[in-house]
């Protein structure tokens, strides 16, 4: 049950299930594009990218590049060089919160990308920063290792020793959506809770036209 890349286990899901989810700027470059893996945690200061030269000189297939750029977004951190040393290294994808440039070329290759923003200025290359350490990117923790799955609604993060329960209960969530869908088909269009939920909250309906 503890696998990331169950059928039908979305970031929707997930979230409902109690994943991190990380801030809604970050999305991916190209609709359609999703990613799932292990997290390789890189931080940069504002405008460098030294940090994630190192990182991908230590890559590994199937590894998540997740880099907390402070979410700057006036210099970007990486482009299309970069992200081509990524993909021949088999990077699963690469997470930024802040800019990329190269979009018009990134979006025709096959790496998934997903930034908070789009820059055409380059990087500095300073340094400091961090590698395989704790970061905070999208407003949550990620934790070298931790699952990252991204799709057109988001990117969830999730550590392995929660994986098991948060996929259990996300397809618990499924189910439950896919029996809610069969009751609108048949035209049953009030859901069997509304009522409950109505009694007990403060709302202001008008009278019913």
């Amino acid at each position: 049950m503890s696998d990331i890349y169950l059928p039908g286990l979305t970031t929707t899901l997930l979230a409902d299930a109690g994943a991190r989810f990380m801030r809604a700027a970050i999305k991916p470059l190209r609709p359609g594009w999703s990613v799932r893996g292990r997290a390789l945690t890189v931080s940069v200061p504002a405008g460098d990218n030294l940090a994630i030269h190192a990182a991908l000189a230590l890559a590994k297939p199937g590894d998540v590049l997740v880099v907390d750029a402070q979410g700057y977004a006036e210099r970007a951190v990486m482009g299309g060089i970069m992200c081509a040393q990524a993909a021949a290294t088999g990077i699963a994808g690469v997470v930024i919160d802040g800019a990329m440039r190269d979009a018009a070329e990134l979006r025709q290759g096959d790496l998934p990308v997903f930034a908070a923003a789009l820059s055409p200025a380059g990087p500095f290359k300073a340094g400091g920063g961090s590698v395989n350490r704790q970061v905070q990117c999208g407003g949550v923790r990620v934790e070298p290792g931790d699952w990252i799955l991204g799709d057109d609604d988001g990117l969830v993060v999730v550590g392995p020793a929660e994986l098991e329960s948060m996929a259990t209960a996300a397809l618990a969530k499924a189910e439950a959506e896919a029996r809610r869908m069969a009751a609108i088909a048949r035209g049953e269009l009030r859901p069997v809770w509304l009522d409950a939920a109505l009694a007990k909250a403060t709302l202001d309906i008008g009278p019913a036209r």
